[in-house]
């Protein structure tokens, strides 16, 4: 079938977009799903920092591809194999897909399945195949974390899609693919935030101000939230944080955050992505603390801290993809507790776009001029 697709042919085009167009609108032709896979009417994607790093080049992917990894959509047809979805199934889209076989998948951890991780770094479909191509040239295009989700229609493997309530608007529930299971099961899967504790989070993009939601729902006594975007640390309150901090040049968020918490947080949770950013939620960690990160600096940044700290003040530094989530298991908690009021996820939405503007979409993402936005289909 023809689709329509945004499609980056070569990363690090000079911002602003709107005027370099890195993302072009193309039609494609898309193969019928095969065995263990779906046809999925994309409702909503949401633009995120993860999408921007392919485009800047930070992340370096293989071109060219079909952008984009966070959606809602509906299940339109099944491949053959396929049993527990049927067509009209709303799915949120999760840009790992978990095979359930091999060893991280037994022990839990499907954000580092193996087969997935290949398949990504390839620019495929879990069962290594493509299903995109050029309509008017016929090239092969590639696959965005196994969703592309800047399309009105993908073939997906059964692996990356999770049913969801058909109550959740669309431009709301594609923030569960990505902003919510980061942000929030970061807070509560990767940091394991308990009743009372002490939380710091360094940047409020959509994910940041997740992990404000999440830890709000996990019962952190107190939640200081560090950003250089004034505007972002209102809204953080507004969500939940006792406290705030003026993150870079302009403010001391280190002593910030000491002060705030007498002494350092319990947990502080990093999702800017930058090698300097980390080091200042390291210092702002109290003793026999936990620094959390799941930001994606360019893979040139090296990170700098005491290394005696490790020991001497017994604390952990760790990393989280996927929010250290089971989308199959944490996807349907987060969204039933969003149905129950408990999670503001549409308060993360502040701009909804057509494909078309996906661009100048971008360009608000990198000035922070937007939280979430969505393209709405």
């Amino acid at each position: 079938m023809r689709i329509r697709s945004a499609v980056l042919r070569a990363m690090g085009a000079p911002a602003p977009y709107a005027e370099s167009r890195p993302l072009e609108i193309r039609e494609l032709e898309l193969d019928p799903p095969g065995p263990d896979e779906l046809l999925i009417q994309v409702r909503a994607a949401g633009l995120c920092h993860s999408d921007l790093s392919v485009i800047n080049g930070s992340r370096p992917r293989v071109m060219p591809m079909a952008l984009g990894h966070e959606a809602a959509g509906e299940v339109v047809a099944l491949g053959d194999g396929v049993e527990d979805f049927e067509p009209g199934d709303h799915v949120v889209l999760a840009f790992v897909p978990a095979c359930g076989r091999c060893g991280p998948c037994r022990d839990g951890r499907a954000a580092l399945c193996e087969p997935g991780a290949a398949a990504n770094a390839a620019g495929t479909l879990l069962s290594g195949g493509r299903r995109l191509r050029d309509a008017e040239t016929g090239e092969e295009i590639h696959h965005h974390l196994g969703v592309s989700a800047f399309s009105d229609h993908v073939v997906v493997s059964s692996r990356s899609a999770v049913k969801i309530d058909h109550g959740v608007p669309w431009d709301v529930a594609a923030l569960f693919g990505c902003a919510i299971l980061t942000g929030v099961g970061a807070a509560v899967r990767g940091a394991g935030v308990r009743a009372g504790d002490r939380v710091a989070v360094y940047g409020l993009g959509g994910i940041g101000l997740a992990a404000v939601l999440g830890a709000k729902v996990a019962g952190a006594a107190q939640i200081v939230a560090v950003d250089v975007v004034p505007d972002k640390l209102e809204l953080a309150k507004a969500l939940g944080a006792t406290d705030v901090a003026l993150g870079g040049p302009d403010g001391d968020s280190v002593v910030a955050v000491h002060e705030a918490t007498g002494g350092g947080a319990d947990h502080v949770i990093e999702t800017v992505g930058n090698a300097k950013v980390l080091a200042d939620a390291y210092a702002a960690t109290r003793r026999g603390g936990t620094t959390v990160t799941v930001g994606l600096p360019h893979p040139e940044q090296q990170l700098q801290i005491p290394a005696v700290s490790l020991v001497a003040e017994e604390r952990t530094l760790k990393g989280s993809y996927l929010g250290s989530c089971v989308p199959a298991r944490d996807i349907p908690v987060f969204v039933d507790l969003h149905l129950r009021g408990l999670l503001a996820v549409d308060r993360l939405l502040t701009h909804r776009l057509s494909l078309d503007e996906i661009n100048e979409g971008f360009d608000r993402l990198a000035s922070g001029e937007a939280v979430r936005q969505a393209i709405v289909f």
